[in-house]
């Protein structure tokens, strides 16, 4: 079972996630998701474990347990969505609304 944990501090790294799930059962995969440019935490993660009576006993303890200073939220881990890609004129290189050379064919000097 995949496992969400958010309001995470932006000290936890996966290792102390993994620690925490640990007593629970066998950790299979743990981690802390990070900004792709700076590297820090986003405060939250996930925890796979394998089973799954394991995984809703340590969804029922940490949740709403404080941990590293903050209260965490766990909870099962939902699929994630399919979102469509937004191109509403995000691509301003050729939509000719403006800019310097705006009137590039009225050459009015």
């Amino acid at each position: 079972m995949n496992i969400y944990i958010s309001n995470l501090s932006f000290k936890v790294d996966s290792n102390d996630l993994q620690q925490l799930f640990q007593p629970f059962g066998e950790v299979q995969s743990a981690q802390v998701i990070k900004d792709k440019y700076t590297g820090r935490s986003k405060g939250f993660g996930f925890v796979e474990m394998q089973d799954d009576e394991a995984a809703q006993t340590a969804i029922k303890e940490l949740h709403q347990a404080e941990y590293d200073g903050k209260v965490i939220n766990v909870s099962e881990a939902r699929p994630r969505e399919e979102r469509p890609r937004n191109n509403n004129n995000r691509n301003f290189k050729n939509n000719n609304n403006g800019g310097y050379n705006r009137n590039k064919n009225n050459n009015r000097w």
